[in-house]
């Protein structure tokens, strides 16, 4: 195993409600009705689709795509800065990967400037060689795209390379990318079958080792 690769919201940082409270906040500030039904839809979205979404929805008027784009993003980063914790064991784990001289990498569908705020907040960006926003490639995840740039970046074939996701759409991407993901689904999904496409599934990132990550790659 020479390189992990970690996704962001919700794996590293419990940002998922601040990502539901920005786009509530700015999206009703320009007259959208924001129900949880159709809110729901959009936790896999990269920040520009889920603007796309609900403006074909409920379309205003007199602001930009792009500027409400923009506000969610600022009000996020903002409650990363103010409130943002890591979820339990990343500390833990970056240390023990560091230690082992093995790459680390992130890929995110979340916007680029976001990534410095969450890693300066959780005091740990020395750990990480490189990171991969949806926003330099052609399609976010579940496509390959995110996670084949990080792999170039990082100089790594796939097949020696495991990654951290807690959706869907992270783990298809991950597959897509020639990479064995390991997943951390989110409490309440962990039963979900969908989680099955995983090559391993754990209750939270404290309950890995790196034999585990070994066990799944091709010996060399």
């Amino acid at each position: 195993m020479q390189a992990v690769i970690f996704d962001m919201d919700g794996l590293l940082i419990d940002s998922e409600p601040f990502w539901k409270q920005a786009e509530y906040d700015v999206f009703t500030s320009v007259g959208v009705n924001v129900s949880p039904d159709l809110a729901g839809l959009t936790a896999a979205m990269t920040t520009k689709e889920v603007t796309e979404f609900w403006y074909a929805k409920q379309p205003w008027e007199g602001v930009s795509l792009k500027a409400i784009e923009n506000r969610v993003v600022e009000r996020v980063k903002y409650l990363i800065e103010t409130q943002g914790k890591a979820m339990s064991g990343v500390h833990d784990l970056l240390i023990s990967l560091q230690q082992a001289d093995i790459k680390i990498g992130l890929a995110t569908n979340s916007p680029k400037s976001i990534i410095p705020s969450v890693l300066q907040r959780l005091d740990i960006a020395d750990y990480f060689m490189t990171y991969t926003s949806a926003e330099e490639v052609s399609q976010g995840k579940p496509a390959p795209d995110v996670y084949q740039l990080t792999l170039a970046k990082l100089n790594i074939n796939a097949d020696q390379c495991i990654a951290f996701e807690d959706s869907l759409g992270g783990i298809k991407a991950a597959l897509a990318a020639g990479i064995q993901p390991i997943a951390i689904p989110h409490t309440d999904e962990f039963n979900h079958t969908k989680f099955d496409l995983a090559a391993l599934k754990l209750r939270s990132l404290t309950e890995f080792n790196q034999s585990m990550g070994k066990a799944l790659l091709p010996q060399k």
